[in-house]
């Protein structure tokens, strides 16, 4: 187990109507507190989403998506969130919520490299 440390994750889900409780999973965020690792992935699949609802604002998701990802890089245009430190952005990005993203459960790991593992999860989970 040496050089492995704990990670935290969870998916973000597309959740058109919220009082249905219908979701695809969208994305990705891990944080990595030792590693000072926090990043997000995600992959707008414009066919599968417009199939899952007929009424996918793609605008408003991509949008709110790369909002997800300026807060994780600490980006200026990240906004007041972004300058936060790696665990508040990660809290912040995985508090409740009742919007078209919401997230899963934040679940518990370890790893050596919190990048691959993000990877691995995005690919299983999310394409």
């Amino acid at each position: 187990m040496q050089g492995k440390e704990v990670f935290e994750y969870a998916f973000i889900r597309f959740v058109p109507k919220v009082e249905r409780e219908e979701f695809i999973n969208v994305g990705v965020i891990l944080f990595s507190r030792r590693k000072k690792f926090l990043d997000v992935k995600y992959h707008i699949d414009e066919a599968r989403l417009c199939a899952f609802s007929t009424e996918v604002d793609l605008t408003t998701l991509t949008s709110y998506l790369k909002s997800w990802d300026l807060i994780c890089q600490g980006s200026p245009e990240g906004g007041y969130i972004a300058k936060l430190d790696l665990a508040s952005r990660f809290r912040w990005l995985t508090a409740s919520r009742s919007t078209i993203i919401q997230h899963s459960k934040v679940h518990t790991g370890l790893c050596e490299d919190p990048g691959l593992v993000l990877n691995d999860l995005f690919e299983k989970y999310v394409l």
